[in-house]
């Protein structure tokens, strides 16, 4: 049974890959999402800061995405897998609320829950490069900071 903090980040995924393909409203997917879900009162804060912070930042997450696969324009990843990669970079590089390796190691379970067979390779092999590139990071979002442990 996958953790609390694990199925919170399920649902963020779910709503991030809603909103990415649909016109729905952010709190019209969130509503219908947690509703749909039981999930813990603490938890459901975190969920929306993962959502509303990964759209906040969607462009810098996406440049970030573009310098580390560069092979593959963010437009035409795989919609599941450009948003796995968005989140999990929200968390590394703002949101701190998870060590680095927790972050990629959630981020490459979901990816083999909801990915392709390759999805979860792509995703720790584009989140290695990435935070090897600690220039990349602090240009981005100044006071950067690796949170190896919490």
């Amino acid at each position: 049974m996958p953790g609390a903090r694990h199925q919170a980040r399920q649902l963020a995924l779910q709503a991030l890959y809603e909103l990415d393909c649909t016109t729905h409203s952010v709190p019209e997917v969130l509503a219908q999402r947690l509703e749909q879900e039981e999930l813990a009162d603490e938890l459901r804060p975190f969920v929306y800061q993962l959502v509303n912070g990964v759209l906040a930042h969607k462009e810098k997450l996406d440049h970030l995405i573009q310098r580390h696969a560069p092979e593959w324009p963010v437009e035409q990843l795989a919609i599941i897998d450009r948003n796995i990669l968005r989140l999990s970079i929200f968390e590394i590089a703002v949101s701190h609320t998870a060590p680095l390796r927790v972050v990629i190691n959630e981020a490459v379970e979901l990816a083999k829950d909801y990915g392709s067979d390759t999805s979860a390779r792509f995703v720790n092999g584009v989140l290695g490069s990435l935070v090897a590139d600690q220039a990349a990071l602090e240009a981005l979002f100044p006071g950067y900071r690796v949170d190896t442990e919490q």
